[in-house]
C-alpha cells in the first residue's frame, strides 16, 4: 500500500513531501529469520543521505522477550540497515515504535514497548547509498534464542527530502576487521561461513578500508556467543580460521600465537574499553597465561559496528592453556592423569556433574562442575571417572580435619600460588562473576616420577560486570564476592575454606602486598587505564555514535548517574580503583608474618639465578647457586607472552646448576622471559637479543 502525505516531522517546524509503504507481518519464530516484504514504487530512481531517500521505519510487533530480536530494513540491493538489537530485556512488544536518525533519544534509552520515534541502534541510513529504491523491500526480523515467539503486525518505510545519513566508516589508527557474511545470519549456533579481512599496517599507522587486507584474507565460520552480553545490541562472537571447505585452519592473527578458535567481545557493556583488558594484563604479569586480545574496529556486512576485543579463545594449547593433550586412547595409567580443563558455568546435565560437597555456611547448594577439555561429547568415561574422583578427593581433603597439613591437607590437590592470584585479581576487580561462573581449572598430566599435577585456578575470564558499583553502598569500595555462593550459577566457595588456614590467608596477604607495590600501585593501574583511552581515543567517538549509548544506563545498572563523556568514564574508572584498593588494603586477610617480600626479581636474586649472554644471539646459559631446581620446568617466553620453547631441568643440569638452551638464532630481536617454575615457585629473568 503507497501513501502520500505531507509530514510533520519531529520537532521540525515545516513541512516535507515523504511517501509512506505499509507492509504486512508474519510469525517470529525461536532461532529463525523472516524476511517481510513490501513493494516501493512511483519514487525518484536515486536515494541518497542529502536529498530524497529512506527516513524513517515504523514497526508493530509482538514478542514475549524484546531482547532475543534483531531487526533490519533490507533495500531491493541486498544493503541492510540494522534497526536495532537484543533492546528491552525482557518486556514485551514493539507497539508503534519509530526509527528515526533525526530523533533526539535512542532506542537504548527508551522502555518497551517503545512507543514513539527513537534513533535506531545500527545505521539505517546505509540504505540511501544511491540505489534506486523501487522494487522490494523488506523488513528482516531475526529471533536469536528459545523460549519466546511473537508476530510482526504491520510495518511501514517512509522516504522523503530528510533522508537518514550514516558514518561512513573508513580508516582507522586500530586494526581494521572487516566481516561479510555474504546473505548469511549470524546465530548461536552452527557458525556460519564468512569472508574476514584484517588490515593492520602497524602501530601508529592509519588503515584504511582500501588497504591490501595483508593480516588476513580468507574464510571464518562465525557464530553467536556469551549470554548477558548477548542481550545487548553491540554483538559479541566466537569465530574459527576455516579454509574454502569449512576445515579449520591455525592462523596468527595480529601478532597473537596461531590458533583456528578466536573471539570478539563486544565493549557494548564497557564503557571504558579497558575492564577486560586490565584484569588480563594482571594476571600475565603475575606469571600466568591471560587471554591475549587487540583493540580493534569492526565492519560486518558493511556497518561500523564499533569497537571490540579480537582474542584468543580459552582452549588448550601449548600457547594457551598449556596441558597435556589428552586422547580418547589415553584411559589408564599416568595418561590418564590429565590435561584437562574444568569450569564453574552454565551448566547441564550433559556436559558436567555436580560435586559432593556443599559451601560452608550453604548446606545443600549444589555446584556443577563443566567439561571444557575434553569437550563433553569427546571425553571418555574413565577420563571422567578419574577427573571427578580427583576433584572430590580435593574436596574431601578441603573439608576435612587435616584440611590445612602440607601433605594430607587441600595443598596435596591444588596449585596454592595460582588460587592466590585468581582470588587478588577478581578481588581487586570486584568481579563476582569469577568466582561462580567462567570461572577456569586445569590440570596437568602427572610427572613419571610420581609427581602430581595439581589443580591450577584460571585463567581469568568476564570481567565486564565488574571494577563498577552495581548495589547501594559499595561506593566506597568494600564487599568481598568470594563468599557469595547462592546466585544465578553457584559458586563452589572454595576460599571460604582455605582462608580458614592461617598460612593460606598469610601468603595471600603477603602475595597482595608485593603486588602493591608493582603492578597494583594506583600509578601503574591508572598508566595501563590511559594507555587504554589513548589507544581508543579516535575510534571511540566513532564507537558512541553508532550504539547511542553513552551517558544512558544500559548493560550493568550502577548506582551513580552514567557518565556523559567518554573522559568521564575513564576518569570514573581510575577513581573506582582507588577506592577499592584502599579497602582491600585494611581488609585483605591474612598479616605480614613471616613475610618475606619476594618479588620476582627477589625470588631470582635469593638463588642467585643468572641468565647470559645478555644481549644474547643463538644461546642462552642459565646458572644458580643455591637453589635445588632439578624437575623445574623452564620456558623461553616473547614479550608477548607467546612461549618460544619449554623444558625440563634434569637431575644431571641440576648437579652442574647450570643449563644451556639452544637453536635460538632464528627468533627477531627484542625483549624476552626465561621463566623457571618448580612446585609453588617461580623466578622471571628479562633478556635482550
Amino acid at each position: 500500500m503507497k501513501n502520500t502525505l505531507l509530514c510533520l516531522f519531529l520537532s521540525i517546524s515545516y513541512s516535507v513531501f515523504c511517501q509512506t509503504f505499509t507492509g504486512g507481518g508474519g510469525p517470529i519464530n525461536d532461532n529463525t529469520t523472516i524476511d517481510i516484504p513490501v513493494s516501493v514504487t512511483g519514487l525518484p530512481t536515486t536515494i541518497d543521505t542529502n536529498n530524497f531517500g529512506l527516513e524513517t521505519v515504523c514497526i508493530n510487533l509482538t514478542h514475549t522477550y524484546n531482547a532475543d530480536l534483531t531487526v533490519w530494513i533490507v533495500a531491493p540491493d541486498g544493503t541492510t540497515g540494522m534497526l536495532f538489537s537484543n533492546t528491552g530485556g525482557g518486556d514485551d512488544d514493539f507497539t508503534n515504535t519509530c526509527l528515526n536518525a533525526d530523533a533526539p533519544s535512542s532506542l537504548s534509552s527508551g522502555t518497551a514497548p517503545f512507543t514513539g520515534t527513537f534513533k535506531p541502534s545500527g545505521q539505517m541510513g546505509l540504505v540511501n547509498n544511491g540505489q534506486n529504491p523501487n522494487g522490494s523491500w523488506k523488513l528482516r526480523v531475526n529471533d536469536n534464542y528459545g523460549a519466546d515467539q511473537g508476530n510482526v503486525i504491520s510495518f511501514s518505510i517512509t522516504f522523503g527530502n530528510n533522508p537518514a545519513g550514516y558514518f561512513a566508516f573508513s580508516s582507522s589508527l586500530l586494526p581494521i576487521v572487516e566481516i561479510n557474511t555474504n546473505g548469511n545470519v549470524i546465530q548461536n549456533d552452527p557458525k556460519v561461513m564468512a569472508d574476514m579481512k584484517i588490515r593492520f599496517n602497524g602501530q601508529g599507522v592509519r588503515n584504511y578500508m582500501t588497504d591490501s587486507p595483508a593480516e588476513y584474507n580468507g574464510k571464518i565460520g562465525i557464530e553467536h556467543r556469551g549470554n548477558f552480553s548477548l542481550s545487548l545490541p553491540q554483538k559479541p562472537y566466537a569465530f574459527e580460521t576455516w579454509d574454502i571447505n569449512g576445515n579449520t585452519i591455525d592462523s596468527s592473527l595480529l601478532g597473537m600465537p596461531a590458533e583456528s578458535d578466536w573471539v570478539l567481545l563486544a565493549n557494548y557493556n564497557d564503557k571504558s574499553f579497558s575492564r577486560n583488558i586490565l584484569p588480563y594484563h594482571l594476571f600475565d604479569s603475575m606469571g600466568h597465561y591471560a587471554t591475549r586480545t587487540r583493540l580493534v574496529d569492526v565492519v560486518l556486512n558493511g556497518e561500523y559496528q564499533g569497537i571490540y576485543l579480537l582474542g584468543e579463545k580459552i582452549k588448550r594449547n601449548n600457547d594457551r592453556v598449556d596441558v597435556n593433550k589428552l586422547e580418547a586412547t589415553e584411559i589408564s595409567g599416568i595418561d590418564l592423569t590429565g590435561g584437562y580443563i574444568l569450569k564453574i558455568d552454565y551448566w547441564d546435565n550433559s556436559n558436567s556433574w555436580q560435586l559432593s560437597h556443599s559451601p560452608i555456611g550453604f548446606p545443600g547448594l549444589d555446584i556443577h562442575m563443566v567439561y571444557v577439555y575434553p569437550k563433553p561429547d569427546e571425553i571418555m568415561p574413565q577420563q571422567q571417572t578419574y577427573i571427578q574422583n580427583f576433584i572430590d578427593d580435593y574436596e574431601d581433603a578441603l573439608y576435612g580435619v587435616n584440611f590445612n597439613h602440607p601433605s594430607l591437607g587441600y595443598r596435596a590437590f591444588i596449585d596454592v600460588p595460582s588460587f592466590i592470584d585468581y582470588f587478588i585479581v577478581n578481588e581487586v576487580c570486584r568481579n563476582g562473576d569469577g568466582f561462580k561462573k567462567s570461572r577456569f581449572f586445569s590440570k596437568d598430566q602427572d610427572k613419571p616420577d610420581g609427581t602430581v599435577k595439581k589443580l591450577k585456578a584460571g585463567p581469568v575470564w568476564d570481567f565486564d560486570w565488574a571494577e563498577k558499583d552495581m548495589w547501594g553502598g559499595s561506593e566506597d569500595g568494600s564487599q568481598f564476592m568470594y563468599g557469595e555462593c547462592a546466585q544465578d550459577v553457584n559458586a563452589p566457595g572454595w576460599y571460604i575454606r582455605l582462608l580458614q588456614d592461617t598460612l593460606f590467608a598469610n601468603e595471600l596477604r603477603c602475595r597482595y602486598d608485593d603486588m602493591r607495590r608493582s603492578i597494583l600501585k594506583e600509578s601503574y593501574i591508572n598508566a595501563k587505564i590511559d594507555s587504554v583511552a589513548q589507544t581508543v581515543n579516535e575510534s571511540q567517538a566513532w564507537h558512541y555514535q553508532t550504539w547511542g549509548h553513552l551517558g544512558s544506563a544500559t548493560g550493568t545498572p550502577e548506582v551513580q548517574a552514567p557518565s556523559q563523556t567518554y573522559a568521564e568514564e575513564v576518569q570514573r574508572l581510575k577513581a573506582w580503583f582507588q577506592r577499592r584498593l584502599e579497602w582491600l588494603d585494611i581488609n585483605m586477610p591474612g598479616t605480614l608474618n613471616g613475610c618475606s617480600m619476594l618479588g620476582i626479581q627477589d625470588l631470582v636474586n635469593a638463588n642467585k639465578i643468572t641468565a647470559y649472554p645478555n644481549p644474547f644471539s643463538s644461546i642462552i646459559i642459565i646458572e644458580w647457586t643455591q637453589a635445588d631446581l632439578a624437575g623445574a620446568q623452564l620456558a623461553i617466553r616473547d614479550g608477548s607472552g607467546r612461549t618460544i620453547k619449554t623444558q625440563e631441568i634434569t637431575a644431571g643440569s641440576a648437579n652442574d646448576k647450570s643449563v644451556t638452551i639452544t637453536d635460538l638464532h632464528d627468533l627477531s630481536n627484542g625483549v624476552y622471559f626465561v621463566e623457571i617454575v618448580k612446585g609453588d615457585e617461580r623466578a622471571t629473568l628479562k633478556i635482550i637479543k
